[in-house]
């Protein structure tokens, strides 16, 4: 299949990557073009991004979590040949697994794929050595996917000097520059980026930002490096057909997940599995709403802040005794990270004062004030319940909150050392812990969860939650 594409990348992180993404995503969409993105890596708020304040679609690729071929299909699946896709990188372009393999880096993802790259270098505080620079990175390009080059936080004058040397000397385009503007800046905190909502007219300052973008940058050359994509041969691809069976021919199982301001990571590749499964889904607000959509026989509380919402998780205590019941009766749930904080009796914030949650777990979580765990790793089940006999699930952690009950029931196992650990509460029926699991590393969780929803639909409960 032949779609247009590019992939914006950098050195290092913190090089304006997702400012410049974001603008030509912009820009592109004004211009009138059939635009998608992806995300390089695990990352969840990115994609909020390119989908909630540019309004475009967007999902993560990742190659530790798909390997080649999977990660091939799924950025061709649902495409046309209309589109142009901008896939952002993660961290420096050729940083993957432990900083040291190439398995999970940008470079992996665009050799897989066959992705032009564009290297955005910040080039604040630099001269001519911005030359040496750019050119390692060129000689340890073994694909030759390097086709142009942004430099950022730079003067016009000396773009308009060191542009010609530098095309000159490495024979590589430069195909413009972005001055630094503090106003362009997109701001960080402990999980990463803002998320949209909570930066003050974020939707202007990404106009803006492309404004910038088009007065300096060449967007047409963009647009022809997009072009010059190869064609990527892969299996035919058939979608998913929804299953058909004697319960759904009167109606499918409803997974009620949970979106809001304080649950909002979800992978989209995740929920489309479950759909594809046979589920419906049905978003709820555990900060907004009072009960579970009617008809729910599964529960998804995905990862977040519930940290920053606690005072209003705690006052809506009628969803809180709804979720709350709707475990203990058997609905199947799985809750990752944030949906695990929220199941607690309590979340204690820094102060060590307490707010109550849903008290399905009889232990309560607190902030550690540190990184507790970072990082891919992969989960055995002790007892299959949600996977196959013998197989993983990979998956992500990144949190600074802490349980008293991290759960025994799944190893750990990250790709790199191998250092193991247990971690996760899982059952007959129940999934809970802090990792985000990516399900088409392993289909058949989203297969057993779907099942799980049928049988509590069709009146059969399972494990009643008494874990401790």
């Amino acid at each position: 299949m032949k779609l247009d594409r590019v992939m914006i990348a950098a050195p290092k992180s913190g090089s304006g990557k997702t400012t410049i993404t974001c603008a030509i995503l912009q820009t592109l969409k004004d211009m009138g073009k059939q635009v998608v993105s992806y995300k390089c890596g695990p990352d969840y708020i990115d994609p909020m991004f390119h989908q909630r304040v540019i309004g475009i679609p967007s999902k993560n690729l990742d190659t530790f979590f798909t390997g080649e071929n999977d990660t091939r299909k799924l950025l061709l699946k649902n495409r046309t040949g209309e589109e142009i896709a901008v896939i952002e990188g993660v961290m420096g372009l050729y940083d993957g697994l432990g900083g040291v393999r190439e398995e999970g880096s940008s470079y992996h993802l665009a050799k897989v794929t066959k992705t032009p790259i564009i290297l955005v270098v910040d080039a604040k505080g630099m001269g001519r050595s911005v030359i040496p620079l750019i050119a390692g990175f060129l000689a340890y390009d073994t694909e030759h996917l390097i086709r142009g080059v942004i430099l950022n936080r730079m003067s016009k004058s000396y773009y308009e000097i060191i542009k010609p040397l530098i095309e000159t000397e490495l024979q590589i385009r430069v195909l413009g520059y972005l001055a630094e503007r503090q106003q362009l800046q997109i701001q960080s905190r402990h999980l990463g980026l803002h998320l949209p909502g909570e930066i003050k007219e974020i939707q202007r300052q990404l106009e803006v930002a492309a404004e910038e973008l088009q007065k300096s940058v060449s967007i047409e050359t963009i647009i022809q490096i997009a072009a010059s994509a190869e064609t990527i041969e892969i299996e035919k691809i058939t979608e998913t057909t929804e299953k058909i069976t004697s319960t759904e021919l009167i109606t499918k199982p409803l997974i009620a997940v949970a979106r809001d301001e304080a649950f909002c990571f979800y992978y989209e590749d995740n929920l489309l599995l479950l759909k594809e499964y046979g589920a419906d889904i049905a978003y709820f607000s555990p900060l907004h709403d009072k009960e579970l959509p009617e008809g729910s026989s599964g529960l998804l509380l995905g990862g977040g802040y519930p940290e920053l919402y606690a005072k209003e998780l705690e006052e809506n205590t009628a969803m809180r005794k709804e979720i709350k019941a709707a475990v203990e009766s058997g609905m199947p749930v799985v809750a990752e990270c944030g949906g695990f904080l929220y199941l607690h009796t309590a979340i204690r914030d820094r102060d060590g004062h307490p707010y109550q949650m849903a008290g399905v777990l009889p232990a309560a979580c607190q902030d550690t004030k540190k990184l507790v765990r970072f990082g891919y790793i992969e989960l055995e089940e002790k007892e299959s319940n949600f996977l196959e006999v013998g197989t993983r699930i990979k998956g992500h952690e990144f949190h600074y909150f802490d349980s008293e009950k991290n759960g025994e029931d799944c190893i750990a196992i990250k790709p790199v050392t191998g250092r193991t650990y247990p971690c996760v509460i899982e059952k007959e029926n129940v999934w809970m812990g802090f990792p985000h699991l990516y399900y088409p590393s392993n289909p058949s969780f989203a297969d057993h969860f779907v099942k799980k929803a049928e049988q509590y639909l069709g009146g059969k409960y399972g494990e009643f939650l008494s874990f401790f």
